[in-house]
């Protein structure tokens, strides 16, 4: 069975992050001052916060690191609810059943219960233990002054690590209670680099330019990147990896409901763009900036002029800056495809 390459070769230690020098310099001298606070980790889809929430607690508890930190996605919680809550094993004993028809008590209920059970048990053999929310914008605004009373209650057995796309999202009192660390994509160069460590690793044979396609298709996103190379391999079935193969697999990733929403936003068919949005963001489970990524691609392989397709990357462009700030994603897709053409 092959390994996920980005399971495979993901960092295990602060220093082999790649990128957010800031970030990762600021984790290393928290560690060693000893004086590690509640922590808000923020920045767009791959770039760096789970990796770098797993690398610090390697280094700080060492092979217990495992007993020691706690993972929760708050989008499971409240996207899934019920459903979620009993197909984790770690809820049954909490909540006392496996049958979601049995469970009287709401998401929120259950999820202040079990923040308050894991934060409340001491570690046996560390200071402190670190659980880690990821999608922190998930959570409702109930949920986070919940949130804020258990993280001001529980400082002496445990730390918090908030993640999130979209800080704007998070109440003003939960930010304040953890230091704020932005994450972002890394330079092209560095992801070159650590591209070519894997393909040498793996034996890989790749033609002059494979790599710099897979670089222009990952824009900076790491996990993308390793992704692609692998199914650029699997494409190639032991044979050299050319940049044809390259297109050929990030081509045949691309959702068509993308290309259909580039479609209505050039034709001005805002009713039929409105429908598609949602259709991605609710059943599919897209992110925003995935939308506007997905988008961009379209764009550029559509073939239209230059100077149009310049002319509407600006614009996509200007709506994942507002995209970071903003409270609702739809908001901003909406006014993008209503002003696209």
């Amino acid at each position: 069975m092959q390994d996920l390459w980005t399971l495979k070769y993901r960092a295990a230690a602060l220093e082999e992050l790649l990128g957010n020098e800031h970030s990762v310099d600021t984790l290393s001298e928290l560690l060693q001052s000893g004086n590690l606070p509640h922590l808000v980790f923020h920045g767009p889809e791959n770039s760096g916060k789970t990796t770098a929430a797993l690398a610090l607690a390697r280094e700080l508890y060492g092979e217990t690191w495992k007993n020691n930190f706690t993972y929760f996605n708050a989008s499971d919680f409240f996207d899934q609810g019920k459903r979620y809550l009993v197909r984790d094993r770690r809820f049954v004993r909490i909540i006392g059943t496996d049958d979601p028809k049995k469970i009287y008590k709401s998401v929120i209920e259950i999820f202040k219960q079990i923040i308050n059970e894991y934060a409340g048990m001491a570690s046996l053999d560390a200071d402190y233990k670190l659980i880690y929310i990821d999608n922190a914008e998930s959570l409702s605004s109930d949920a986070q002054h919940a949130l804020r009373r258990i993280m001001e209650k529980y400082t002496s057995t445990c730390r918090f690590i908030l993640s999130t796309t979209r800080p704007s999202k998070l109440i003003p009192p939960l930010r304040s209670r953890g230091l704020q660390l932005f994450f972002t994509y890394v330079s092209d160069t560095s992801l070159k680099t650590y591209l070519e460590k894997i393909a040498e690793a793996e034996g890989l044979s790749c033609s002059e330019g494979s790599l710099d396609a897979v670089l222009y298709f990952a824009r900076g996103n790491v996990a993308r990147a390793v992704q692609t190379l692998q199914l650029a391999f699997l494409r190639a079935e032991g044979a050299e990896i050319t940049e044809e193969i390259v297109y050929e697999v990030t081509v045949k990733g691309r959702d068509e409901t993308i290309d259909e929403l580039l479609d209505a936003a050039l034709s001005g068919d805002f009713a039929r763009g409105r429908k598609l949005i949602d259709e991605m963001l609710i059943e599919k489970g897209f992110s925003g900036i995935e939308i506007l990524e997905g988008l961009s691609e379209a764009l550029v392989d559509s073939g239209g002029p230059d100077e149009n397709i310049a002319r509407l990357l600006v614009k996509i462009a200007e709506a994942d800056a507002c995209m970071v700030v903003a409270a609702n994603e739809r908001i901003q897709l909406e006014y993008l495809i209503s002003h696209f053409s």
